[in-house]
Parts: structure tokens; C-alpha cells; sequence
């Protein structure tokens, strides 16, 4: 691929006799210096001279020997095609008005994307080769010299370079398969104290809301139970941070327009940020969509939406972005958790400090954080990794110091046109009821406090410890039951073998499922189909109390 802005320098049929009076080579050149042509090379060389004669023969030869050639007349030429072209190596003079070749040299050098870059600098024995060397050539030839000894350096230095690319992107790839691993780890880890958790966390959650309800403003028991509610919900946010993290959530997906998501947080996002963060948005003319939880992915948005906003601390700009992309072969060989396809790119952008490689290589592990003691959890972009990474899709940081921060997310494209999402916002007086509810939960505490709210919402409750007595219950009411309200795991019965059981005997009763587990043990393993009706603990009361009327006031 080549810039029409640059020089793509010809073949010449031979050189003049005043490109051999130059200085920069010795000996008589002719057709027959070629003859080590039948050896082909590959590649392409970017020469940087002001000296046409020299720029003339040194182009004859490396295109007799198989090599592209381009050109550039100064230094600053030179780093700006090495920049856009990127060739597989440099040969730059030292000496050159206005930027000369060791001012090159150190430019190029700067630039982390064109570090691995080899440089071959030419000179005359009067320059300093060591000032050639500190400035980061890899290699240098002192005029007079031998062509061939040109092309034989080239050759050597191209070869080098392919050599080091490919242990480079060896390298790369097993770091990326150990940090996948370590992830992996903690994510189970994370996964296998969230049950106990939950279940305790349910039940402070509950106990306080209930407490709270019931006493008086002017109450001094009502601040204590304030703080111990606060408490509890900083420790419910940790762990679903954590099972957001560890890919263990149970998300209730549908087809999700993605604009519509990106269009309807605007407003909210705009307030968050503050007025002196500019909001841009730049959604595909043509929507698709994505199969994700929508509560799932507006947390994603304003997880990053606020870690942008922290990265900006004297304003700037904020992106997003959405549009439709195809990841083909390449793309899935560089990024080895990629299958190639149809995919709904998700891009959050920043103006702000930017990251170093090193933060960059932790950014999405749980509890890391860059801020000062108290400021963050280190849990955020966690949380997103889980998240996109559970929603089947891949998400990637690029970041420079001082140049700011691009997330950009990769979500499957599906077919299926998207559902119409609005959160909810009902009333308590609209989530009350009168039906009767078999409650069945092997945890007592959790058993009591659920029976006291959903009683205090209007229902009847029939409590059971387990699926026996579930059933000897079921036998022996007479007036109808409305609702089977069940843990899912449990001793002897699981929850789904007793509303099977249950069934046979109340065809007309429905059911809703809770649990502490983690998506692992109920979908993945067949305990729940994955459209089942299901509340995951802790939960608020008024949680529950929305969820058991959305379950009764659906059609059978």
C-alpha cells in the first residue's frame, strides 16, 4: 500500500557517472553487480535523502535485489511516511539539512508504534557513530562503502525484524492466555462466596427497609438503621460487581436496540458527567440489534461514562458511539477470543489523562484502581468486562498518556427485531395484591422476612421449609394457590423438580424462582430454562413485591 503523497522511486537502467562521483559508495557499478538478483527478497525500504544521485543508484540496486522502494527528502518527510506506511526498514542519511538523520532516528524512536522500526543510517567517518547508535539506529555504514554491502545490511535487518515481530506477537499472545486464565480464576473465586452472601444480604436489606417503613421521621432508631441500610447496599453492589466480574449474573436478555439504549440514558449521562464534559454521540444511521440484558448494558454505559468523567478532571469530551462492523480472519487471528462475523460496536471515548501500558494491562481486574484510597472500589470496569464478555461479546482499551481513552465493545448482530425497553416505575399501591403464595425456601430468616413482606403487600403466604412439605401443603389447602415462590436449590428437592410435582396437582398455579447461586448453577446446568420467571438475592422488598406482580398479572 502506498501514499500518492510520497515518492515511490523507479528503477533506473543504470547509473550516471555522476551518481558514482557522489562519495556515497565505491567501485565501478554495471549490470553485472546485479547478478545476486535471482535471490528475491521481500519488503519495502523507505530511503531518506536529499541526494537524488545517491537516492538514483541506492533504488536500482534494492530493486534489482527485490525490495519496493519509497522515498522521502528530509527527516521530517521520513517520520511522517514511516508513520502512515510503516516500511520494514529505514535508511536515512545523518547528514541532512533541516532535520538530519539522527533527529529522525530519535523521532521515530518516541513513538511506542514504531519502536520495533529498523534504521540503517549512513554517514561519513568524520560523524560521531556512537551519537548513530544512542539515537536508536540499529545498524550504520560509513561512505565510502561497497553496494553490496547495502543491500547485504538490509537484508539482515529486514530479516531481523520478522524474527522479533513474530516473537513479539508470541509473546503477546500467551500474556493475553494467562491474563484470560487469572481472570477466570477470580471469577471463580468471586462466584463461590456469592450464595451465602446473598441470602445473609436479603435479609439485612429486607429487615431494613422494613424497619424504616414503619418508623417515624423524628425516630433516633431510623438513622442507625439508615446507616445499616447503606451498609448493606455498598455490600450488595460489591458482590454483584464481583458476579459481574466472574461472568455469573443471571441476565434476562432480549433483542435490544442499541440507539434507543444510548438515546434514552443522554439525558440522565449529561447530568452525571457535568456541564463541563461535552456529550457527543454518533449512533448508525441504520439501528441493529444485539441480544443483551438491557439493564445489563446501561451499566456498562455509565460505568464508563464515569470513569471518563474522573479521567477529565478540567472537562473535555465524551464520545459515543455505535455502528455495525465486520470482523473477518485477520481481525480474529490478532484477538484470539474473537470469532469472526457480524458485530454491533459499542465505542466510549474520552479527551482525558489517557493510561500507560501497565495500568492498561490490569485496567479490568477487580479491586485495581489508579484513584486515591476511598475514591474507588477498583470495580467498575470489572464489572463492564464481565458484563460484555457474559453478553457473548469482546471488548478492547486503547490508550495514550495525555491523549485520552477509547473502549470499544463488540456485541453479536442477531436478526431478530429489537423489543421496546422502558424501566419500570410502579407505584406501591399498584404491586399490592390479595392472592394466596406458597412460599418455599430452606433458609429460615430469608423464609420469615419474605412471608412478612409479601403479607404486608396483601397476599396470603403458606410457608414450607422443603419440597415435602411444600406438597403435604398443597394437598391439604382447599382454596386455590396462585403462586409458587421457590428457592431453586435446595436439600433432597430442587425447586424445578417440585414445581413439576406441584403442577400435576395446581396446573393453574405459576411460578417464580429466587436464588443466591450464580447463573453457572441454575441455567448452565439445566436447573432453569433461561426465560423462567427469576429474582435473583439479595433483593429489596419492593423488589420482590414488583416481581411477584409482574409474574401473577402474566397470561398463562
Amino acid at each position: 500500500m502506498h501514499d500518492t503523497n510520497y515518492r515511490h522511486s523507479a528503477p533506473v537502467t543504470t547509473p550516471s557517472s555522476q551518481a558514482q562521483q557522489s562519495g556515497v559508495y565505491s567501485g565501478p557499478i554495471n549490470e553485472g553487480d546485479f547478478s545476486m538478483s535471482e535471490k528475491q527478497y521481500e519488503g519495502t525500504i523507505l530511503i531518506v535523502t536529499p541526494l537524488p544521485r545517491q537516492l538514483e543508484v541506492m533504488s536500482l540496486l534494492l530493486h534489482k535485489a527485490g525490495y519496493i522502494v519509497l522515498s522521502a527528502a528530509d527527516g521530517r518527510e521520513g517520520v511522517g511516511v514511516v508513520g502512515r506506511l510503516h516500511p520494514d526498514l529505514v535508511i536515512g542519511d545523518a547528514s541532512m539539512p533541516g532535520m538530519n538523520g539522527i533527529e529522525m532516528c530519535r523521532l521515530i524512536r518516541q513513538r511506542p508504534d514504531l519502536r520495533q522500526t529498523p534504521i540503517l543510517l549512513i554517514g561519513r567517518g568524520s560523524q560521531s557513530r556512537t551519537e548513530w547508535i544512542e539515537a536508536g539506529a540499529d545498524d550504520y555504514l560509513e561512505a565510502p562503502y561497497d553496494m553490496m554491502r547495502l543491500v547485504a545490511k538490509s537484508a539482515r535487518l529486514i530479516e531481523r525484524r520478522s524474527s522479533a515481530s513474530d516473537i513479539i506477537e508470541r509473546k503477546q499472545l500467551e500474556e493475553r492466555l494467562l491474563h484470560s486464565q487469572k481472570m477466570e480464576a477470580v471469577g471463580r473465586l468471586a462466584g463461590g462466596i456469592s450464595h451465602d452472601f446473598n441470602n445473609l444480604l436479603t435479609v439485612i436489606t429486607g429487615y431494613s427497609d422494613l424497619a424504616i417503613k414503619w418508623l417515624q421521621t423524628e425516630d433516633p432508631l431510623r438513622h442507625h438503621i439508615e446507616e445499616i441500610r447503606k451498609a448493606s447496599d455498598r455490600a450488595t453492589r460489591l458482590t454483584s460487581h464481583l458476579l459481574a466480574f466472574s461472568r455469573k449474573q443471571i441476565l434476562q436478555p432480549q433483542a435490544l436496540d442499541l440507539n434507543a439504549i444510548v438515546a434514552d440514558m443522554e439525558k440522565m449521562l449529561r447530568r452525571l458527567i457535568g456541564e463541563d464534559i461535552e456529550l457527543r454521540t454518533a449512533l448508525d444511521p441504520e439501528p441493529g440489534s444485539i441480544k443483551a440484558d438491557p439493564a445489563q448494558i446501561e451499566q456498562v454505559i455509565m460505568n464508563l461514562a464515569v470513569n471518563a468523567r474522573d479521567a477529565m478532571p478540567q472537562g473535555g469530551k465524551l464520545t459515543i458511539e455505535t455502528a455495525k462492523v465486520f470482523l473477518d480472519n485477520q481481525y480474529a487471528t490478532q484477538h484470539f477470543t474473537v470469532a469472526p462475523g457480524l458485530y454491533l460496536m459499542l465505542a466510549v471515548s474520552d479527551t482525558g489523562t489517557g493510561m500507560n501500558e501497565e495500568t492498561q494491562s490490569r485496567i479490568f481486574e477487580p479491586f485495581f484502581t489508579t484513584k486515591d484510597i476511598g475514591k474507588g472500589t477498583g470495580l467498575g470496569l470489572s464489572t463492564v468486562y464481565g458484563i460484555i464478555k457474559q453478553s457473548g461479546g469482546n471488548i478492547w482499551v486503547y490508550s495514550e498518556v495525555g491523549r485520552g481513552t477509547t473502549f470499544k465493545m463488540y456485541l453479536p448482530l442477531i436478526a431478530e427485531d429489537a423489543q421496546v425497553y422502558r424501566r419500570s416505575a410502579e407505584s406501591e399501591e399498584a404491586m399490592a395484591g390479595t392472592e394466596t403464595i406458597l412460599l418455599v425456601e430452606d433458609d429460615e430468616t430469608v423464609r420469615n422476612l419474605v412471608s412478612e413482606v409479601l403479607q404486608n403487600y396483601g397476599h396470603e403466604v403458606l410457608e414450607a421449609a422443603n419440597g415435602g412439605s411444600a406438597l403435604l401443603i398443597c394437598e391439604r389447602h382447599e382454596r386455590p394457590i396462585h403462586l409458587l415462590l421457590t428457592d431453586v436449590i435446595m436439600p433432597e428437592m430442587s425447586g424445578s423438580e417440585l414445581a413439576t410435582r406441584l403442577a400435576r396437582l395446581r396446573p393453574e398455579m405459576k411460578s417464580l424462582y429466587m436464588s443466591g447461586y450464580t447463573d453457572d448453577a441454575i441455567v448452565n446446568h439445566g436447573v432453569l430454562e433461561a426465560d423462567t420467571p427469576f429474582i435473583q438475592k439479595p433483593f429489596t422488598p419492593m423488589a420482590l413485591a414488583r416481581k411477584v406482580r409482574e409474574v401473577l398479572d402474566r397470561a398463562q
